[in-house]
């Protein structure tokens, strides 16, 4: 029952995802404006960072998780019925704080059920979260096409995946909060967990800029319909979700390094495909490129992380998400405003210089902790299950 509320994290910001250009154009926003407003979103995750963790020392996570895609998913509804920049600011804010406040708690909750297992399972959490996003996103193309308003799409969307968390609730595990510990509110991690940030802060700089910006630059900058615009999103998310699926099977055969050092290729070359030639079949190659690039970082840094011999699994883990989550929610902002200085096209051309740097860091880093190829990929072996 845990999944289904990661189902309901990634259909739900999926959702949101998809219909931004239709509410930028609802609000006549210029991109340098979006931008501004999309911050709303980190300032949000930020300001309720310290108080998830004080709730999660000592309530039930899965009371929290509860509560927190509640109020997602009222949060998603006020979305859609902003009518002015102020009150899509606001809404983004609380949106933020209340994704922050499941999120958190539902990785909690998976770390739970993992302990009942005697092998990996994080991997199904993490594909249901993708394939939540590709059906959100899909669900957002036929609105379009139907011409629904985001406020009606919206309202839709948060009733019923409000019935689900409903639904799933009493499945969940009862988690009584840890003792505290006294330690420090900021460890600065050691230097290949730096580099293991610094990849997932880049991979996931560009999975927010798709999220924030794909359906824009192909109106912008591929001059496409409403219609195909939202299919840019769409086709990146099915990339995404693909790989997911595809990843552990193809790191077991090629070997982690490899997939990473790929995979920074790919992120790079999809973004300067679209860039290069903005017309709607290559950016659509292109957007593909980079959704398979990005779609297997995340997980198998992690997976490197929590093998990491300087600190325990969970803080390694924790520190990593940290800065790669700031990458996810920080630099898509920061697009809108390079876009209003550069184009489209420019913003997204200096996004891929993030794949390059993804490439370069895994060869240095994966170069100096030999051992740490071994572990990843024993751990990868025990994630290939079937969904």
């Amino acid at each position: 029952m845990v999944t289904i509320f990661f189902f309901v994290s990634g259909f739900g910001f999926s959702t949101w995802a998809s219909r931004i250009p239709t509410i930028q154009q609802q609000l006549h926003l210029n991109e340098a404006q979006l931008g501004v407003v999309l911050f709303a979103l980190p300032i949000g995750l930020m300001v309720t960072l310290p108080l998830t963790g004080v709730l999660l020392s000592r309530r039930d996570s899965r009371q929290i998780m509860m509560i927190g895609a509640v109020f997602f998913n009222l949060m998603l509804c006020g979305i859609g019925f902003a009518t002015q920049t102020w009150q899509l600011a606001i809404a983004l804010v609380c949106f933020g704080s209340s994704r922050n406040l499941m999120n958190i708690s539902a990785n909690a909750q998976s770390i739970g059920v993992q302990a009942l297992y005697d092998r990996s399972i994080i991997a199904r959490f993490h594909a249901v979260w993708s394939l939540a996003g590709f059906g959100g996103a899909a669900l957002g193309s036929l609105m379009v096409s139907l011409s629904l308003s985001p406020a009606w799409h919206f309202l839709i969307v948060g009733l019923a995946l409000t019935g689900l968390c409903l639904y799933a609730y009493p499945g969940t595990l009862p988690q009584q909060p840890a003792p505290r510990e006294r330690r420090p509110w900021f460890a600065l991690p050691d230097k290949t967990l730096a580099k293991y940030g610094l990849i997932s802060f880049a991979s996931m700089a560009c999975e927010g800029t798709m999220f924030d910006w794909s359906g824009i630059f192909f109106r912008e900058a591929v001059h496409a319909s409403g219609k195909v615009a939202t299919l840019g999103f769409v086709v990146y998310m099915t990339a995404m979700t693909l790989g997911r699926l595809t990843g552990d099977r193809l790191a077991n055969r090629f070997g982690i390094k490899t997939m990473l050092t790929y995979s920074g290729c790919l992120i790079g070359a999809g973004l300067l495909l679209a860039t290069l030639l903005p017309f709607p079949l290559t950016a659509g190659l292109g957007f593909i490129l980079t959704g398979f690039g990005v779609s297997c970082v995340i997980p198998m840094v992690f997976s490197m992380a929590g093998r990491s011999a300087g600190m325990s699994s969970g803080s390694a883990i924790a520190s990593v998400s940290t800065v790669g989550y700031l990458g996810f929610l920080i630099v898509p902002p920061l697009v809108g405003s390079v876009a209003q200085l550069a184009g489209m096209r420019g913003a997204f051309g200096m996004m891929a210089g993030f794949g390059v740097l993804i490439t370069v860091l895994v060869r240095l880093t994966l170069g100096e902790e030999k051992p740490l190829g071994g572990t990843a990929t024993a751990l990868l072996n025990a994630d290939q299950l079937e969904l």
